[in-house]
Protein backbone atom coordinates (compact mmCIF):
# COMPACT_ATOMS: atom_id res chain seq x y z
CA UNK A 1 0.00 0.00 0.00
CA UNK A 2 1.47 3.24 -1.06
CA UNK A 3 1.88 5.97 1.51
CA UNK A 4 -0.62 8.74 0.95
CA UNK A 5 0.79 12.08 -0.07
CA UNK A 6 -0.42 14.59 2.51
CA UNK A 7 1.30 17.64 1.04
CA UNK A 8 -1.06 19.97 -0.76
CA UNK A 9 -0.24 20.71 -4.35
CA UNK A 10 -1.67 24.21 -4.16
CA UNK A 11 0.61 26.90 -5.36
CA UNK A 12 2.05 29.01 -2.52
CA UNK A 13 1.01 32.62 -2.93
CA UNK A 14 3.75 35.06 -3.31
CA UNK A 15 4.49 37.30 -0.37
CA UNK A 16 3.46 40.84 -0.80
CA UNK A 17 6.25 43.32 -0.93
CA UNK A 18 6.93 45.09 2.34
CA UNK A 19 8.06 48.63 2.41
CA UNK A 20 11.62 48.96 3.53
CA UNK A 21 14.76 47.13 2.66
CA UNK A 22 14.41 43.92 0.73
CA UNK A 23 15.46 41.54 3.51
CA UNK A 24 13.34 38.58 4.55
CA UNK A 25 13.60 37.29 8.10
CA UNK A 26 14.52 33.67 8.41
CA UNK A 27 11.75 31.44 9.64
CA UNK A 28 11.97 30.71 13.32
CA UNK A 29 14.45 33.55 14.06
CA UNK A 30 13.55 37.09 15.15
CA UNK A 31 13.94 39.79 12.66
CA UNK A 32 17.18 41.68 12.90
CA UNK A 33 16.87 45.44 13.42
CA UNK A 34 16.81 47.49 10.37
CA UNK A 35 19.99 49.28 9.54
CA UNK A 36 20.00 52.97 8.96
CA UNK A 37 20.23 54.08 5.34
CA UNK A 38 23.64 55.14 4.19
CA UNK A 39 22.27 58.30 2.62
CA UNK A 40 22.35 61.58 4.51
CA UNK A 41 19.08 62.57 6.18
CA UNK A 42 16.96 65.21 4.77
CA UNK A 43 17.75 68.77 5.64
CA UNK A 44 15.88 70.20 8.53
CA UNK A 45 15.80 70.05 12.27
CA UNK A 46 15.73 66.61 13.66
CA UNK A 47 13.89 65.78 16.85
CA UNK A 48 16.20 64.54 19.55
CA UNK A 49 15.03 62.52 22.53
CA UNK A 50 15.06 64.29 25.88
CA UNK A 51 18.18 63.45 27.84
CA UNK A 52 17.74 61.42 30.99
CA UNK A 53 18.49 63.11 34.26
CA UNK A 54 22.17 63.09 35.32
CA UNK A 55 23.10 61.82 31.83
CA UNK A 56 25.40 63.65 29.49
CA UNK A 57 23.70 65.02 26.34
CA UNK A 58 24.10 62.93 23.24
CA UNK A 59 26.25 64.21 20.42
CA UNK A 60 24.83 63.73 16.94
CA UNK A 61 27.40 63.04 14.27
CA UNK A 62 26.28 63.28 10.65
CA UNK A 63 26.48 59.94 8.88
CA UNK A 64 26.57 57.89 12.14
CA UNK A 65 24.24 54.95 12.63
CA UNK A 66 21.19 55.67 14.78
CA UNK A 67 21.68 52.63 17.04
CA UNK A 68 25.30 53.45 17.86
CA UNK A 69 25.92 54.64 21.42
CA UNK A 70 26.25 58.40 21.51
CA UNK A 71 29.67 59.72 22.36
CA UNK A 72 29.82 61.05 25.92
CA UNK A 73 32.33 63.42 27.49
CA UNK A 74 34.87 61.69 29.71
CA UNK A 75 34.14 61.99 33.40
CA UNK A 76 36.62 63.93 35.58
CA UNK A 77 39.01 61.47 37.41
CA UNK A 78 40.19 61.70 41.08
CA UNK A 79 42.87 64.24 41.88
CA UNK A 80 46.26 62.62 42.70
CA UNK A 81 47.32 63.19 46.31
CA UNK A 82 50.84 64.09 47.39
CA UNK A 83 52.71 61.23 49.04
CA UNK A 84 52.63 61.54 52.83
CA UNK A 85 56.25 60.35 53.50
CA UNK A 86 57.90 62.98 51.34
CA UNK A 87 57.37 65.82 53.82
CA UNK A 88 58.66 63.69 56.73
CA UNK A 89 61.79 62.79 54.76
CA UNK A 90 62.43 66.41 53.92
CA UNK A 91 62.07 67.42 57.58
CA UNK A 92 64.36 64.57 58.73
CA UNK A 93 66.98 65.45 56.14
CA UNK A 94 66.87 69.09 57.19
CA UNK A 95 67.30 68.08 60.87
CA UNK A 96 70.31 65.85 60.09
CA UNK A 97 71.93 68.57 58.03
CA UNK A 98 71.30 71.07 60.84
CA UNK A 99 72.90 68.81 63.48
CA UNK A 100 75.88 68.03 61.27
CA UNK A 101 76.37 71.72 60.46
CA UNK A 102 76.08 72.72 64.12
CA UNK A 103 78.60 70.07 65.18
CA UNK A 104 81.08 71.18 62.55
CA UNK A 105 80.72 74.82 63.58
CA UNK A 106 81.13 73.88 67.26
CA UNK A 107 84.34 71.95 66.60
CA UNK A 108 85.67 74.84 64.56
CA UNK A 109 84.92 77.35 67.33
CA UNK A 110 86.45 75.10 70.01
CA UNK A 111 89.58 74.53 67.94
CA UNK A 112 90.13 78.26 67.67
CA UNK A 113 89.99 78.85 71.44
CA UNK A 114 93.07 78.97 73.63
CA UNK A 115 93.59 75.88 75.89
CA UNK A 116 92.29 76.23 79.45
CA UNK A 117 94.75 75.02 82.12
CA UNK A 118 93.45 72.26 84.42
CA UNK A 119 93.44 72.71 88.20
CA UNK A 120 96.31 71.22 90.18
CA UNK A 121 95.83 67.63 91.34
CA UNK A 122 97.25 68.33 94.80
CA UNK A 123 95.39 70.97 96.77
CA UNK A 124 97.05 71.53 100.14
CA UNK A 125 94.36 73.98 101.21
CA UNK A 126 91.93 71.08 101.61
CA UNK A 127 93.94 69.42 104.38
CA UNK A 128 92.04 68.80 107.63
CA UNK A 129 92.43 70.15 110.17
CA UNK A 130 93.71 73.43 108.82
CA UNK A 131 96.10 73.75 111.75
CA UNK A 132 97.88 71.03 113.66
CA UNK A 133 96.42 70.32 117.06
CA UNK A 134 98.51 71.47 120.00
CA UNK A 135 100.52 68.85 121.89
CA UNK A 136 98.39 66.77 124.19
CA UNK A 137 95.19 67.48 122.27
CA UNK A 138 95.66 64.85 119.52
CA UNK A 139 93.60 61.67 120.04
CA UNK A 140 95.47 58.55 121.05
CA UNK A 141 95.66 55.72 118.51
CA UNK A 142 93.36 52.80 119.04
CA UNK A 143 94.80 49.96 121.10
CA UNK A 144 95.64 46.74 119.29
CA UNK A 145 92.70 45.04 121.00
CA UNK A 146 90.33 47.39 119.13
CA UNK A 147 92.27 47.96 115.92
CA UNK A 148 92.28 44.64 114.11
CA UNK A 149 94.28 46.06 111.22
CA UNK A 150 97.10 47.05 113.60
CA UNK A 151 97.31 43.45 114.79
CA UNK A 152 97.22 41.80 111.39
CA UNK A 153 99.68 44.27 109.84
CA UNK A 154 102.36 43.15 112.27
CA UNK A 155 104.29 39.92 112.30
CA UNK A 156 101.81 37.27 111.19
CA UNK A 157 103.88 34.53 112.84
CA UNK A 158 103.11 36.03 116.26
CA UNK A 159 99.41 35.38 115.69
CA UNK A 160 99.95 31.62 115.72
CA UNK A 161 98.67 30.15 118.98
CA UNK A 162 101.24 29.17 121.62
CA UNK A 163 102.51 25.64 121.65
CA UNK A 164 100.29 23.46 123.90
CA UNK A 165 101.72 21.85 126.99
CA UNK A 166 103.37 18.51 126.31
CA UNK A 167 104.27 19.45 122.73
CA UNK A 168 107.69 20.38 121.34
CA UNK A 169 108.70 22.50 118.39
CA UNK A 170 109.66 20.86 115.12
CA UNK A 171 108.51 17.51 113.92
CA UNK A 172 108.28 16.09 110.43
CA UNK A 173 106.17 18.51 108.37
CA UNK A 174 104.45 17.74 105.08
CA UNK A 175 105.62 21.14 103.76
CA UNK A 176 108.96 22.94 104.03
CA UNK A 177 108.64 25.90 106.41
CA UNK A 178 111.52 28.42 106.47
CA UNK A 179 111.68 30.64 109.55
CA UNK A 180 107.92 30.36 109.97
CA UNK A 181 107.02 31.45 106.39
CA UNK A 182 105.74 29.65 103.29
CA UNK A 183 105.34 30.92 99.75
CA UNK A 184 101.97 30.38 98.03
CA UNK A 185 103.39 27.84 95.58
CA UNK A 186 104.80 25.75 98.45
CA UNK A 187 101.54 25.84 100.40
CA UNK A 188 99.62 24.83 97.25
CA UNK A 189 101.55 21.52 97.21
CA UNK A 190 99.41 20.23 100.07
CA UNK A 191 96.42 20.06 97.69
CA UNK A 192 95.71 17.46 95.07
CA UNK A 193 95.50 20.04 92.26
CA UNK A 194 98.39 22.23 93.31
CA UNK A 195 98.47 24.14 90.00
CA UNK A 196 94.85 25.21 90.33
CA UNK A 197 95.31 26.19 93.99
CA UNK A 198 98.41 28.27 93.22
CA UNK A 199 96.46 30.08 90.49
CA UNK A 200 93.58 30.60 92.94
CA UNK A 201 95.88 32.24 95.52
CA UNK A 202 97.30 34.62 92.93
CA UNK A 203 93.88 35.61 91.59
CA UNK A 204 92.52 36.27 95.10
CA UNK A 205 95.48 38.44 96.19
CA UNK A 206 97.04 36.21 98.84
CA UNK A 207 99.35 38.37 100.95
CA UNK A 208 101.45 36.01 103.05
CA UNK A 209 101.37 32.60 104.75
CA UNK A 210 102.83 31.74 108.15
CA UNK A 211 103.18 28.22 109.56
CA UNK A 212 104.38 26.25 112.55
CA UNK A 213 104.81 22.53 113.38
CA UNK A 214 104.75 20.78 116.72
CA UNK A 215 105.50 17.26 117.83
CA UNK A 216 104.17 15.09 120.64
CA UNK A 217 105.40 11.60 121.30
CA UNK A 218 106.99 9.65 118.49
CA UNK A 219 104.47 10.00 115.68
CA UNK A 220 101.92 12.70 116.48
CA UNK A 221 102.51 15.98 114.66
CA UNK A 222 100.44 19.16 114.32
CA UNK A 223 100.68 21.77 111.55
CA UNK A 224 99.11 25.24 111.78
CA UNK A 225 98.90 27.61 108.80
CA UNK A 226 97.63 31.20 108.71
CA UNK A 227 96.79 32.42 105.19
CA UNK A 228 96.29 36.18 104.93
CA UNK A 229 94.66 37.93 101.94
CA UNK A 230 94.78 41.53 100.78
CA UNK A 231 91.63 43.68 100.77
CA UNK A 232 89.78 43.35 97.44
CA UNK A 233 86.32 43.06 95.97
CA UNK A 234 86.21 39.44 97.20
CA UNK A 235 86.88 38.63 100.84
CA UNK A 236 89.68 36.18 100.25
CA UNK A 237 89.77 34.43 103.63
CA UNK A 238 86.04 33.79 103.68
CA UNK A 239 85.98 32.58 100.09
CA UNK A 240 88.92 30.24 100.70
CA UNK A 241 87.48 28.65 103.86
CA UNK A 242 83.99 28.26 102.41
CA UNK A 243 85.53 26.53 99.40
CA UNK A 244 87.32 24.06 101.69
CA UNK A 245 84.20 23.39 103.74
CA UNK A 246 82.28 22.75 100.54
CA UNK A 247 84.24 19.66 99.51
CA UNK A 248 85.16 18.21 102.94
CA UNK A 249 82.02 15.99 103.14
CA UNK A 250 83.10 14.17 99.94
CA UNK A 251 84.85 10.84 100.65
CA UNK A 252 87.03 10.96 97.52
CA UNK A 253 88.76 14.28 98.24
CA UNK A 254 87.59 15.19 101.75
CA UNK A 255 86.91 13.62 105.11
CA UNK A 256 83.67 11.97 103.99
CA UNK A 257 81.56 13.51 106.79
CA UNK A 258 79.96 16.81 107.78
CA UNK A 259 82.32 17.42 110.71
CA UNK A 260 81.50 19.47 113.80
CA UNK A 261 81.30 23.20 114.47
CA UNK A 262 84.11 24.83 116.40
CA UNK A 263 82.92 26.33 119.67
CA UNK A 264 82.66 30.11 119.51
CA UNK A 265 82.81 30.14 115.69
CA UNK A 266 79.95 30.43 113.23
CA UNK A 267 82.07 29.50 110.21
CA UNK A 268 84.68 26.99 111.43
CA UNK A 269 84.47 23.19 111.51
CA UNK A 270 86.74 20.26 112.37
CA UNK A 271 86.80 16.79 110.79
CA UNK A 272 88.16 13.29 111.40
CA UNK A 273 89.32 11.38 108.31
CA UNK A 274 89.10 7.65 107.84
CA UNK A 275 92.27 5.69 108.50
CA UNK A 276 94.66 5.16 105.59
CA UNK A 277 96.30 1.75 105.39
CA UNK A 278 98.97 0.63 102.95
CA UNK A 279 100.85 -2.70 103.03
CA UNK A 280 104.28 -2.31 104.57
CA UNK A 281 103.45 0.99 106.32
CA UNK A 282 101.89 2.00 109.59
CA UNK A 283 98.29 3.29 109.52
CA UNK A 284 97.82 7.03 109.19
CA UNK A 285 95.10 8.94 111.06
CA UNK A 286 94.28 12.47 110.01
CA UNK A 287 92.17 15.33 111.45
CA UNK A 288 91.63 18.84 110.12
CA UNK A 289 90.12 22.15 111.31
CA UNK A 290 89.51 25.29 109.22
CA UNK A 291 87.97 28.70 109.95
CA UNK A 292 88.57 32.41 109.24
CA UNK A 293 88.77 35.70 111.12
CA UNK A 294 88.71 38.87 109.04
CA UNK A 295 91.34 38.55 106.31
CA UNK A 296 93.09 35.51 107.86
CA UNK A 297 92.19 31.89 107.17
CA UNK A 298 93.14 29.15 109.64
CA UNK A 299 94.13 25.68 108.47
CA UNK A 300 95.18 23.09 111.10
CA UNK A 301 96.17 19.46 110.43
CA UNK A 302 96.83 16.70 112.97
CA UNK A 303 98.54 13.38 112.06
CA UNK A 304 99.21 10.23 114.09
CA UNK A 305 99.62 6.49 113.73
CA UNK A 306 97.07 5.99 116.52
CA UNK A 307 93.42 7.04 116.44
CA UNK A 308 92.79 10.76 117.01
CA UNK A 309 90.00 11.97 119.27
CA UNK A 310 87.72 14.85 118.38
CA UNK A 311 88.77 16.87 121.42
CA UNK A 312 92.40 16.80 120.28
CA UNK A 313 91.76 18.70 117.04
CA UNK A 314 88.98 20.79 118.59
CA UNK A 315 91.28 22.08 121.36
CA UNK A 316 93.91 23.23 118.85
CA UNK A 317 91.29 25.01 116.73
CA UNK A 318 89.64 26.81 119.67
CA UNK A 319 92.94 28.14 121.02
CA UNK A 320 93.96 29.42 117.59
CA UNK A 321 90.68 31.29 117.11
CA UNK A 322 91.01 32.80 120.60
CA UNK A 323 94.41 34.13 119.61
CA UNK A 324 92.95 35.84 116.54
Amino acid sequence: MEQENTISERPVPEAEPVAGPETVPTAGRPAEPETAPTTAPAAGPEALPAPEPDAAPAVVVPGAEPDAAPATAPAAGPVAKRPRGRTALLVAAAAVLGIAGGTAVGYDVQAGRAPTPLPALSQPDLAYPAKALPPGKAPDPLPASQDRRARTDGDLRKLIADRPAGWSNGGESTLPIHDGWLSPDVYARSYEKEGSMYEYFLENDVRRIAGATWKRGQYRTAETYLVQFRPSAVQGAQDFVEGQLGYMPRPDVGAGNDGDAIKGSSNGRYYLYGVEREPGYMPVYHARATAYRGDIAVDIHLYDTAPIKKKDIRTLAEKQLERL
